[in-house]
Order: structure tokens, then C-alpha cells, then sequence
């Protein structure tokens, strides 16, 4: 990465059938093969999963259509984004534990 203002970051939650599906390995693929960093985790409570990315920003936009789209036995029914500031909080992206 750069430095440049093209850093960025996202919170997503994604609703629908997306656990059970493959889909936090399906993000943490295509996450790191963008050169992102963050975490993918079950949100069993919400049925959701949850995304936090960091990294530059076309690669964001890349990973969040991925989201929409999901692994093939997933239907994403909703995402919900919130774009932030990059902080440098992660070292890689990693599937963290389910809360």
C-alpha cells in the first residue's frame, strides 16, 4: 500500500444464508488475494456475518461486490457498509471466532 488517500476501511454485515456456506473462508480469500487486511466472523445471534477490511479502496469496492454475491450455496439477502478511515489495525486478514 501506498499511503496515499486511496487508503480506506468498511464495516459490512451481511444477512441471509450465510453460515454454514463456506463463506467466512470464501471472504478470507478473496480478501487476501486483494491485499486487504481485517477479519470475517459468524455473528450467531444475527444470523450475519461480519466484515471488517481495511486496505485501498478499489480493493474494498472489489471485496464488497464479492459480499453481495457470496459463495455458492450462500443467498445474501442485505449488506450493510459503513465506510471509515484506514487505521493500520491488522497485520493480515484472518476468520476470527464467532460471538
Amino acid at each position: 500500500m501506498n499511503g496515499d488517500s486511496t487508503l480506506a476501511s468498511f464495516h459490512a454485515t451481511v444477512r441471509g444464508r450465510v453460515q454454514g456456506v463456506f463463506f467466512r473462508a470464501f471472504v478470507r480469500r478473496h480478501a487476501t488475494a486483494l491485499g486487504l487486511t481485517g477479519y470475517v466472523r459468524n455473528l450467531a445471534q444475527l444470523r450475519a456475518v461480519e466484515v471488517e477490511a481495511e486496505g485501498e479502496r478499489s480493493q474494498l469496492e472489489e471485496l464488497l461486490k464479492r459480499l453481495y454475491q457470496g459463495p455458492p450455496r450462500a443467498s445474501v439477502e442485505k449488506v450493510e457498509v459503513t465506510w471509515g478511515d484506514y487505521a493500520g489495525n491488522f497485520s493480515d486478514f484472518k476468520i476470527r471466532k464467532s460471538v
